[in-house]
């Protein structure tokens, strides 16, 4: 469907890649990964066809379109919400179009004529178009991407222009949804989603009929769409055959496997060198060492490039609060008609590790500007405990910055006393390094600027933390760098995020919010959280089904309970059962995967030596081990394959 062929970028003395080519299948979905910078971004852009490479060429037949969601800087206004998304269809209305006006032209002709027929016959091969895309279709179709996407049907006739940038790029995801591209680029497409949102979008990523190439730094939405992934790394690009948890553990068993061969080749070439050096003077060895030079200046070096230096970043131990930190008592808060709160109790203690989802719109926001005291309830009272000390992160934080300062300066100039010898470690944590750290404020990007407030903010003295998406604009790295100090911070924090592979690990509770419903707390995490909104629902689903009047007796309900309880005992050994033999081959199967890909690179680098190639006998051999090493590697996958269809099947009949 689409090959990328010997691709060389450059921008000024930086190669970001240097004859790079794979090719992209019909319905497959590829991950990119690397750290920011490694050249994903504008790989895409190349693709897309806005930016042209130095060198080779993006290969697509005709038929093939191909739709690019970028990051940011998409702005529309002068047009309704509808209108605009109604454009994706343009070529369908198009067709519509023109039958009306043809039809109106038969009027002036006479039907005897050939010209009558010929323009018969016109509209007949239009209208089949216009069938085969089903403009019946397209009203439902918007409706139900845009309400997916978390848009009100009150929204439909609003102005785009009236949109935030978050509702602005789900704006352009849902026209390029409808547009139904044969090739789909998609770069950070969940940034701006809440998790209601986001499993709607992974539903409908898993059912799209095209190739999807993706760069995402939420790990759970990767692990669950993609089945093969490019690695890129220093200008070049690595395949893996499978989603990003495989890739991570792939490339660890590569790099050991390379260190090995590694080891082994500077053995060799010792040994040599120690022929050579002994037998150098000695006429009857002379041949022999002279095979030995030949052979040295044949060997291909194996390098082994060192991997990014790893920064870590741990908040100096805060003043500690009081058990109590921030209270809530009978808060209200209204803008005009609308309510948000009503009534809302809530203490924060010291410790407390939560997490605030929701849709957009739904009071998050609202709620962070109240517990931190930047806003006051309409009634009800809010108030600190002891010795609380609130930091607070939002996005417009970003647009407070002094565009004059340098990035330095300015993270310098937040820091207390104590924590400013950490400001150039910690923006290197967040992808500031070497000389990014003396850009003026001005001229960074809207990201740039986002993470340079979060360093600001990490600085100040706090043992209560606020964060509002703070994960949007951070690679995996710098992701894992915020979560092992989030991990290790002594005080409270609040988290406004849907970034389920972050949250998970350093959250304990949930706070939900919804419109025209009173905040919710879970006991637990992001995972928690989600399981119970399915178990509500499904027992929903139970409650519409069952018949009226059939309501069971307290005592009925108690011997209910209990054997629920032994039915999910029962259903856990189940699921052990089942699952375990299963994951235990998949483990399996991925090490031989490994190890086979091992090694056959290691019989292509010998049968690419002169001295193999020469020998025809030696060739056949290696031949051999090749064809029956890429046999077994490609059952290893196909099996691979069948297991973990076998486990996601048995995971959804358990």
């Amino acid at each position: 469907m689409l090959a990328i062929q010997h691709l060389h970028i450059e921008f000024g003395a930086r190669v970001i890649f240097s004859d790079l080519s794979f090719a992209v299948l019909p319905k497959e979905r590829i991950a990119f990964a690397g750290h920011n910078g490694a050249g994903k971004s504008t790989l895409m852009k190349c693709i897309a066809g806005i930016l042209t490479p130095n060198s080779g060429k993006i290969v697509k037949p005709k038929y093939c379109d191909i739709g690019y969601l970028p990051q940011e800087g998409i702005h529309v206004k002068g047009i309704s919400l509808w209108d605009e998304v109604e454009a994706a269809f343009a070529e369908t209305r198009d067709l519509q179009r023109k039958i009306d006006e043809l039809s109106e032209n038969l009027h002036d002709l006479d039907p005897r004529s050939a010209p009558y027929s010929d323009l018969l016959h016109d509209i007949g091969d239009l209208e089949l178009k216009l069938e085969a895309a089903s403009p019946g279709t397209i009203k439902p179709k918007m409706e139900s991407v845009l309400t997916g996407l978390g848009f009100k049907r009150s929204d439909f006739t609003r102005d785009c222009g009236e949109f935030s940038g978050g509702w602005q790029m789900r704006i352009a995801l849902a026209k390029l949804l409808l547009v139904q591209p044969q090739v789909l680029l998609l770069d950070e497409p969940t940034n701006h989603l809440d998790i209601d949102s986001q499993k709607w979008m992974e539903s409908y990523l898993v059912n799209y009929p095209g190739a999807i190439l993706i760069i995402s730094h939420d790990l759970a939405l990767l692990d669950m769409l993609t089945t093969r992934t490019i690695a890129f790394h220093h200008g070049r690009a690595e395949e893996y055959a499978g989603n990003y948890s495989f890739y991570t553990k792939e490339s660890v068993l590569r790099k050991e496997i390379l260190v090995k061969q590694y080891k082994a080749q500077q053995r060799e070439i010792k040994q040599a060198q120690d022929f050579i050096d002994r037998f150098r003077s000695k006429a009857t060895k002379a041949k022999q060492v002279q095979s030995r030079i030949k052979q040295l200046e044949k060997v291909k070096i194996i390098e082994i490039e060192q991997d990014d230096a790893v920064m870590s970043f741990r908040f100096p131990d805060p003043l500690a609060s009081g058990h109590s930190v921030a209270t809530l008592e009978n808060a209200c808060k209204s803008y005009g008609e609308i309510n948000i709160f009503n009534d809302f109790n809530l203490e924060i203690t010291r410790g407390e590790r939560i997490a605030i989802v929701g849709p957009n719109g739904a009071g998050k926001s609202t709620f962070c500007r109240l517990i931190t005291g930047q806003e006051t309830p309409d009634s009800g009272s809010h108030h600190f405990g002891h010795k609380a000390a609130a930091s607070f992160f939002s996005q417009n934080h970003a647009d407070e910055l002094d565009p004059d300062l340098t990035v330095l300066e300015c993270a310098e100039g937040s820091a207390s006393r104590e924590n400013a010898p950490l400001a150039r470690n910690l923006l290197g944590c967040f992808l500031f390094r070497g000389d990014d750290v003396f850009k003026k404020v001005g001229v960074l990007s809207g990201g740039e600027r986002s993470r340079v407030a979060l360093v600001c903010m990490l600085l100040r003295p706090a043992n209560f933390l606020i964060l509002d998406e703070p994960t949007n604009h951070l690679d995996i790295q710098s992701q894992e760098v915020l979560q092992n100090a989030l991990r290790d911070y002594p005080g409270s924090y609040l988290i406004v995020s849907h970034n389920r592979s972050f949250l998970d690990p350093i959250v304990d509770k949930t706070l939900e919010f919804r419109q025209g419903q009173p905040p919710r707390m879970f006991a637990g995490n992001i995972t928690y959280y989600i399981e119970k909104l399915e178990q509500e629902k499904n027992a929903g689903k139970s409650q519409a089904s069952a018949k009226p009047g059939k309501q069971e007796s307290t005592g009925q309900a108690g011997g209910n309970r209990k054997e629920q309880r032994k039915l999910e005992a029962a259903r856990r050994q189940q699921r052990t059962q089942v699952l375990k033999p299963l994951q235990d081959e998949l483990q399996e199967l991925e090490l031989q995967i490994s190890e086979y890909e091992a090694a056959q690179t290691s019989l292509s680098a010998h049968m690419s030596d002169p001295a193999t190639a020469g020998d025809a006998e030696k060739m056949q051999e290696a031949s051999s081990a090749y064809k029956a090493i890429s046999e077994k590697l490609e059952a290893a996958i196909t099996r691979w394959g069948e297991v973990s269809d076998a486990i996601e099947k048995a995971e959804a009949e358990l």
